[in-house]
């Protein structure tokens, strides 16, 4: 496996296995509870668990890219990782407003998380995928889905990080 691959396959991994451990060390409770004109932890991940349905696309039609493979990854990462933006998700990965119950949440991440380290073992990540294109980006390589999806998971952790830190320092008082 090159390092360019390996690399990715072990961002993805470190990732993921930090949202799944943040998610889990949820009580049912905390996972739904409201946090202050946002979105729940249960919502996060429900969110997060929505926006892997790009598995779609990384397994389907793709072409030869014409392009370094990483073109797009600096924008995608500038964006995602600069908290101080607010960012409006599209309407199809929503989070639904009922009860999330936990175990259907982490087993459905847990389905999606393996769907793409099976994308990134067997997959030609250099492709360009031509199924779904993301407005203002058009579309991406699948090494550029991979990481869109890490960036994506890494600001969603740091708003996980930051409501158990709430939460918690609620409880103590």
């Amino acid at each position: 496996m090159t390092d360019i691959i390996q690399n990715t396959l072990n961002e993805f991994h470190q990732t993921t296995l930090s949202l799944l451990k943040l998610l889990i060390s949820l009580s049912e409770e905390q996972l739904n509870a409201q946090s202050k004109g946002g979105w729940s932890a249960g919502q996060i991940g429900e969110h997060l668990l929505k926006s892997y349905a790009s598995i779609e696309t990384l397994n389907g039609k793709a072409i030869t890219t014409n392009r370094p493979i990483n073109q797009k990854l600096e924008p995608i990462k500038t964006l995602f990782l600069d908290t101080s933006i607010k960012m409006d998700s599209p309407k199809a990965i929503l989070p639904s407003r009922e009860r999330i119950v936990k175990k259907e949440l982490i087993n459905g991440l847990e389905d999606r998380i393996e769907q793409m380290k099976e994308v990134i073992h067997h997959k030609d990540l250099s492709l360009t995928c031509i199924d779904f294109s993301i407005p203002e980006y058009g579309e991406f390589t699948r090494f550029e889905w991979i990481w869109f999806n890490i960036y994506h998971t890494q600001r969603h952790i740091y708003q996980l990080e930051n409501i158990i830190a709430l939460n918690t320092s609620k409880e103590v008082q």
